[in-house]
């Protein structure tokens, strides 16, 4: 039986623009990958598509996160069904719960459901900042030490982890990278996922704004920062990116 792997972002695009090398090599290696996305990304921007309300950009961004699911290679797509805030009017960004044991017990559930190899999910510092990433961060470690207690040990790894040498405003600087991944053979793949994002490729050439494409606004690199695992190294991953590559 091929390992399974549950990535478990806050919104849609997260995985792609997050983590979308590992995930493509990963799922191309054989191994099972899943989704488990807390929001529809109901409060993020509309990039000037014909939508009206929040919940009517909740339903298309679903479906654009089915096509990059499916250019990745990701099997199957789960949602928390949290409604993600709207931005405020200064640009400030909320996190989609209050209670971060409610919601690591929803994502406990999924991971009993699932029971995965491996975990993999934002950093400790929400990534660039975000809220509702580092909420995310938090609600996974909370359910993978209940889980632990329950005997399910899955390996725990964080992405956008901090490459030494390297500077990106994505980085978690507490989290040193474990693994460091050339995802370049995935650009295609990773770009191909960013098309689907049609709502979100304003933003995308926004932060981006040297970009001729959506293969230069994606990244060439990734970081991986383990969190914990079984043995305390990276045996398991690492046999399975050397496998690969």
């Amino acid at each position: 039986m091929n390992e399974r792997m549950l990535c478990i972002v806050a919104h849609p695009d997260d995985e792609t623009m997050l983590t979308g090398g590992a995930l493509a090599m990963l799922a191309r290696g054989g191994v099972e990958v899943a989704l488990l996305c807390a929001t529809r990304g109901e409060g993020g921007e509309t990039g000037g598509l014909p939508v009206e309300t929040p919940e009517q950009l909740g339903v298309l961004r679903e479906q654009e996160l089915a096509c990059a699911a499916a250019a990745l290679g990701i099997a199957a797509v789960h949602f928390l069904d949290y409604r993600d805030p709207s931005i405020g009017p200064d640009g400030r960004l909320f996190p989609y719960a209050a209670d971060v044991a409610e919601v690591a017990g929803r994502i406990a559930e999924v991971i009993r459901q699932l029971r995965p190899d491996l975990l993999l999910t934002h950093g400790s510092g929400g990534d660039y900042g975000h809220p509702a990433h580092a909420l995310t961060h938090r609600a996974v470690l909370a359910a993978h030490e209940r889980l632990r207690e329950e005997g399910l040990r899955p390996d725990l790894y964080t992405f956008c982890a901090a490459i030494p040498g390297r500077e990106d405003h994505l980085f978690n600087q507490a989290d040193p990278a474990d693994v460091v991944l050339d995802v370049t053979p995935w650009l295609p793949v990773k770009a191909e996922a960013a098309a689907c994002h049609r709502s979100q490729h304003p933003l995308f050439f926004r932060t981006h704004p040297e970009a001729a494409s959506l293969t230069d606004v994606v990244r060439r690199t990734e970081g991986l920062h383990r969190v914990w695992t079984a043995d305390g190294a990276d045996s398991r991953l690492t046999h399975h990116v050397s496998r690969i590559t």
